[in-house]
């Protein structure tokens, strides 16, 4: 009875303290992504339970050597520590439930607005039901068009656009000047994206063969962003449709990754430049040295105005601006790496802008013909041989994929590949030269450089902006930051500056910040166009808001802030 008396008195001194002192500080805790372990306890909590077990063992000795009565003192300590337990493990549940109540609500609030063809549902599955206009861009291994599925009977092509006996087969396909490569197009207007909303990818066929099961599982990288219904048309003639993007995950839809809304095989046709743009990669029927099949696979998205690329080089650099499309592309990284893929071919070029109706872009990733979606090896790419396919765009390759040394039970993982991409891209976005481009002593290699040889970012950048851009391109992938909590650092950075300030985050403070930011987050979202992009970002943070991810990024920033001073 004493014994259980002196444990009593411990519990309720313990809370007796916590009441009048406060919880204990919270340091990080580290995130727990994908197949990663879940994250250990905090430091504080677990030296307290280290040192409960403590008591506890020395507890069981004192009681043999020298009874009840010997060990009350310690029974005492032994309650208070766990008093001090039970108070801030409540405390962190109580959190850690009040982040799922809010990413409940506004995980159905993240998703991509209406697609174009959303009024076409049982339209669009063959080539022969579009009007297809001007070439928007070439790859390496497709072309893009501009594309509208006509809203009548009337809306048909003309006369002239058939082919015409006694011409080239270029001739029908007299639209005007040919634009080439996507770095020579200028950003469209709204007339012109409102009469061709939609852009019709065609892939080029060189080894595929021409049978549509053959087609799609040699380019299955590319359905990965594949709405559930885009290859409705194509399910009757694949003989193994019940695997549905054979063997590929099916990345589920997210505002800053491109959503395939339409896929299916068709004859290849002549469409405006082929002649120009891509001569050797047609089928013998079209050119007769050309080495390209019959059939390919087609992709149809929305119709974007321009890429990053272009559109970085048409403005002025802007630090909040910049520092809401770093932001974006995190969001859309950590998307990919919630489902077990890596892009692994990040650049502006395969980064689509479009604009909200104040003019502020919004970012979409495209082109997944690289990437990394394997359902069953995950981000973990066994790397066995030199014939291993790493990805594309070797210039931003991550330190730990272009050095790694093929063998047995070798591994590439891509957790943070992608991040790392981004910390480079954010120099272009920033106003600067891509570090790890071009030629000369000021270029960089992902495979040989060291951090401190990184240029300095301009002074006009947010000083935990210039950190986010440090940790991501840090060269250890255990010293860098992941996508998740970069983005975090920036979402507090731009929107939880009356947080910031005192020197001891408090958790009483914080969910009363992210309760404030959910309500205005859901005011905005009724009152204000639904494609402001900042309401976009804020819907964004609250879908993702884990308390462990939350926390890691609150302490980083203050750290970083704290050092600085």
């Amino acid at each position: 009875m004493a014994l259980r008396q002196a444990l009593g008195r411990g519990l309720q001194l313990g809370r007796g303290l916590l009441l009048r002192w406060g919880p204990p500080r919270l340091p990080p805790a580290p995130a727990a992504r994908g197949l990663l372990p879940p994250p250990p306890p905090p430091a504080r909590y677990r030296f307290l339970r280290e040192s409960v077990s403590g008591l506890a063992g020395r507890l069981r000795r004192q009681l043999v050597l020298r009874g009840p009565r010997g060990a009350r003192g310690l029974s005492l300590a032994f309650g208070l520590g766990l008093g001090l337990l039970e108070q801030g493990l409540e405390e962190q549940r109580q959190a850690a439930s009040a982040c799922r109540h809010i990413q409940t609500i506004f995980i159905r609030k993240n998703k991509p607005l209406k697609d174009p063809l959303s009024t076409f549902r049982w339209q669009g599955f063959k080539l022969e039901e579009y009007l297809i206009g001007q070439p928007i861009g070439k790859g390496c291994s497709a072309a893009v068009y501009e594309a509208a599925i006509p809203l009548s009977s009337n809306y048909q092509r003309s006369e002239d656009s058939k082919p015409l006996e006694g011409k080239s087969p270029d001739a029908q396909w007299d639209h005007g000047s040919v634009i080439h490569p996507a770095e020579t197009k200028p950003i469209q207007t709204n007339q012109q994206r409102a009469a061709f909303p939609l852009a019709i990818k065609m892939m080029w066929n060189i080894s595929a063969g021409s049978s549509s099961e053959a087609i799609l599982s040699t380019m299955r990288q590319e359905l990965v962003p594949a709405s559930g219904s885009a290859l409705s048309g194509e399910y009757g003639a694949v003989a193994c449709h019940r695997r549905p993007v054979f063997g590929k995950k099916r990345l589920e839809p997210h505002p800053n990754i491109i959503q395939v809304i339409r896929a299916f095989t068709s004859s290849v046709p002549l469409l405006p430049g082929a002649y120009v743009d891509y001569p050797d990669v047609l089928p013998l029927s079209l050119n007769p040295s050309g080495i390209g099949h019959s059939r390919t696979l087609f992709l149809v998205m929305k119709n974007y105005p321009c890429t990053l690329r272009q559109y970085l080089s048409k403005r002025n650099s802007d630090a909040h601006l910049s520092t809401l499309m770093i932001l974006q592309l995190l969001e859309g990284v950590d998307h990919l790496v919630r489902h077990g893929i890596a892009h692994r071919d990040l650049k502006s070029d395969n980064i689509l802008v479009e604009f909200d109706s104040a003019g502020c872009p919004w970012l979409v990733i495209t082109d997944f013909g690289c990437c990394l979606a394997d359902e069953n090896i995950g981000l973990s790419l066994p790397f066995t041989s030199w014939y291993v396919d790493r990805g594309g765009n070797g210039c931003l390759m991550a330190p730990e994929v272009v050095t790694a040394i093929p063998g047995p039970g070798v591994l590439i993982d891509y957790s943070k590949a992608d991040a790392w991409a981004v910390g480079a891209i954010a120099y272009e976005i920033l106003g600067l030269c891509n570090p790890f481009y071009g030629q000369g002593r000021s270029s960089l290699e992902s495979r040989s450089y060291q951090e401190d040889q990184l240029p300095a970012l301009p002074d006009t950048v947010p000083f935990d902006v210039k950190q986010v851009v440090k940790m991501l391109l840090q060269r250890d992938p255990n010293k860098r930051l992941s996508a998740r909590v970069a983005a975090n650092v920036l979402h507090l950075s731009l929107w939880g500056e009356n947080i910031l300030v005192p020197k001891r985050l408090k958790l009483d403070k914080m969910i009363g910040w992210l309760l404030h930011q959910s309500a205005a987050t859901l005011l905005m979202d009724g009152l204000v166009d639904r494609s402001r992009v900042e309401t976009k970002m804020k819907t964004c943070f609250l879908a993702n808001l884990e308390y462990e991810d939350l926390w890691e990024a609150a302490f980083l920033l203050l750290s970083w802030r704290n050092h600085s001073a």
